[in-house]
């Protein structure tokens, strides 16, 4: 999804949330259960791109009907490498409803998962004050 790449890439928080759907499900490579809602899933990747550094996507995979898209990306968190990838599903109305992240290696899942609880209280604050 040319939009949303083009959005994390720029940073602009303000874009990657008009793409989401308000019902959008995030599920998280490093928690047991998903996040539904708008609001955690912006918050959420809000807390990502602080805790990512050197992130770049390297390859995109869309479906044949355009609304399934696979983005691999590669990262840093840290001294920890990771490779990853988005997995976007899109509503009828072309908004994201469905996002998942995996990671990998586990060394880097771990670091993730660090720096992200480190970041969980901004992301609460965040979603509060939505």
């Amino acid at each position: 999804m040319q939009a949303f790449r083009k959005a994390v890439e720029a940073n602009d928080h303000d874009a990657i949330e008009a793409l989401l759907a308000e019902n959008v499900v995030f599920t998280s490579p490093v928690a047991f259960r998903p996040y539904p809602g708008k609001a955690i899933t912006a918050a959420i990747l809000r807390g990502v791109s602080r805790v990512f550094e050197d992130f770049r996507y390297v390859r995109e995979i869309t479906s044949a009907d355009g609304r399934d898209h696979a983005l691999v990306f590669v990262a840093r968190v840290g001294d920890r490498e990771i490779n990853g990838c988005d997995f976007l599903h899109l509503d009828e109305d072309g908004l994201i409803d469905d996002f998942t992240v995996m990671v990998r290696p586990l060394s880097g899942a771990e670091a993730l998962s660090a720096a992200m609880g480190a970041q969980f209280e901004r992301i609460r604050e965040e979603v509060a004050g939505a």
